[in-house]
């Protein structure tokens, strides 16, 4: 049987009681600040996988989202998400509405939400561009972007 490397997003850090106690249900490693943690699960599909890892946790960790840690051939990752009852009789309606699954409905949304934020970026880049070139040349520009990019990064510094 295959096993999935498995991604769990937390609602908030665990502490470390909370950590030691959903270890005893599955072995779990956490990041830095306890907000993420990884699991191997085996199982035939990575959905299987992800729903017998939400299964077993449920009851002990505050999970937001399970994700395929690896794309699969296609570049996607699963997401596994679990709604409150009323969030997911709503969906299931707007679905329905929509001549669609839910899964499907959700996973055009998601795909809306991450095009725009994608157009959002790309307009906020080009207005800081255009703002730099009212200062200096395109050739500066190039220059001091050329340079840029051959010294490390130190992080994002918005």
């Amino acid at each position: 049987m295959p096993h999935h490397a498995l991604e769990i997003a937390l609602t908030r850090p665990l502490t470390a009681a909370e950590h030691r106690h959903a270890t005893q249900a599955w072995p779990l490693a956490a990041n830095h600040d306890a907000t993420r943690l990884m699991a191997l699960a085996g199982a035939t599909t990575p959905e299987r996988a992800a729903h017998r890892l939400r299964r077993r946790l449920t009851d002990r960790l505050p999970i937001d989202v399970i994700t395929t840690h690896y794309p699969d051939t296609h570049g996607h990752v699963l997401l596994n998400l679990a709604f409150p009852p009323a969030i997911h009789t709503a969906l299931e309606r707007d679905a329905q509405n929509a001549g669609l699954t839910p899964e499907r409905f959700v996973r055009e949304a998601l795909h809306r939400a991450l095009a725009e934020h994608a157009d959002q970026g790309a307009e906020r880049l080009d207005r800081a561009v255009h703002h730099l070139l009212a200062d200096t040349t395109p050739a500066h520009l190039l220059a001091a972007v050329g340079h840029a990019l051959t010294r490390p990064q130190q992080g994002p510094t918005r």
